[in-house]
């Protein structure tokens, strides 16, 4: 068990990584983060930024002579740096459980390989793996194996020409190729495990995009008790598959009532923000937990919660195109009861980068859903 006032790591120092050092500190411990950007939001909050690529051995050395563990906030951190790590200090969630998640085809891979539910895919390397793909796959999106996130790096196929197409577009790059789907709806579940093998799960969320990106989390979902919990299920068996330790999110597509695993992201997920506002525990809290030995909480949301995500296109008053570039004006969310505004310090706002989020929270799931579209439509966001 490390306690406090020990030094804790953080691989990444995106907004992930700043609510990890937030709660690590309101917990007691330092932390040390390692970030190649010198204005990542973790690293101006951390106690001290290591300005330096994840395959910089010196900083490293650095981060594994002082941390007392080390964890990560985004799953493209190398796993040869985990690996490296754990051969000095403790390292969560493991080389091997990230590298499955980190590559679409170990991941569907996976799935597959123990019986969890996914949908029809096949695994991209050359041309003729498209002209030898079954028929049934199409329509289908082609999404490269490594560095996809927020809709990036994916088309949208209606055939082999297309995608043999879009292919060329990836450089050839490895593949997945996923059949589409008919989709109802999309739910997500976070939950953190521990050494010991204990799992702590938080509420099915509901989870809607727009243009490839996470838009907004109604927490819990509107679904069926039966289904949340199936997701639940799913989850902790996807955890204990993998041997993980941390805190983990799970992704589900929802087709004709049935759940699909989709994506698997080793470390706390941006549908899991609310849990800072509406649960006992937050997602952040667990992630610290059982990096560092501690018994995990067990959740309960008191409230329920929608959080919006506040994209980069907000600052630009009338579009990107005119260059007129603004702070929205956020005494329009103060104004909303029950909304919490969270804000991550980022140096520069682009379109479609993740600047912020609110979260609305209440007792009545109705009228905080409310609260929060219109929330979500006075500070600016138009729906396409």
């Amino acid at each position: 068990m490390i306690l406090p006032p020990a030094t804790l790591g953080m691989l990444g120092g995106g907004q992930l990584g700043r609510f990890f050092v937030s709660a690590a500190h309101e917990m007691g411990y330092k932390v040390w983060v390692l970030d190649p950007d010198p204005h990542s939001p973790a690293g101006l909050i951390a106690d001290r930024h290591l300005v330096a690529g994840y395959d910089d051995y010196v900083a490293l050395d650095t981060l594994g002579n002082e941390c007392a563990a080390v964890t990560t906030e985004f799953e493209n951190v190398p796993a040869d740096t985990l690996d490296y790590l754990s051969k000095f200090i403790p390292v969560h969630p493991s080389a091997a459980a990230v590298g499955v998640c980190q590559n679409r085809i170990a991941e569907k891979t996976f799935l597959a390989d123990n019986g969890l539910p996914h949908g029809p895919f096949a695994a991209i390397r050359s041309e003729d793996d498209i002209r030898n793909a079954n028929a049934g796959l199409f329509p289908a999106i082609l999404k490269v194996a490594r560095f996809g996130y927020d809709g990036k790096g994916q088309a949208r196929v209606a055939d082999r020409d297309e995608a043999l197409a879009a292919f060329h577009q990836f450089k050839g790059e490895p593949c997945v190729l996923e059949k589409m789907l008919a989709l109802d709806y999309e739910v997500s579940v976070v939950l953190a495990r521990d050494e010991a093998g204990v799992v702590r799960t938080f509420p099915t969320g509901e989870n809607q995009h727009r243009n490839g990106i996470l838009d907004v989390t109604i927490a819990p979902a509107r679904a069926s008790a039966c289904l949340r919990d199936s997701a639940q299920e799913i989850a902790e068996r996807i955890a204990e598959r993998l041997g993980y330790i941390g805190t983990l999110g799970v992704e589900f597509f929802v087709c004709r009532g049935e759940l699909f695993v989709n994506e698997m992201a080793p470390r706390p997920h941006n549908s899991g923000h609310h849990t800072i506002d509406a649960c006992d525990v937050s997602q952040y809290q667990q992630q610290v937990r059982a990096l560092c030995g501690l018994p995990l909480a067990m959740p309960r949301q008191h409230s329920a919660a929608v959080m919006v995500n506040l994209l980069g296109e907000l600052w630009y008053e009338g579009g990107q195109a005119n260059g007129v570039y603004r702070e929205p004006d956020w005494s329009l969310l103060h104004a909303v009861p029950g909304l919490s505004l969270h804000l991550y310090g980022k140096h520069h706002a682009r379109p479609g980068r993740k600047m912020g989020h609110f979260t609305v929270v209440g007792d009545d799931a109705a009228v905080v859903l409310e609260r929060a579209m219109q929330a979500r439509a006075v500070i600016g966001i138009r729906d396409e």
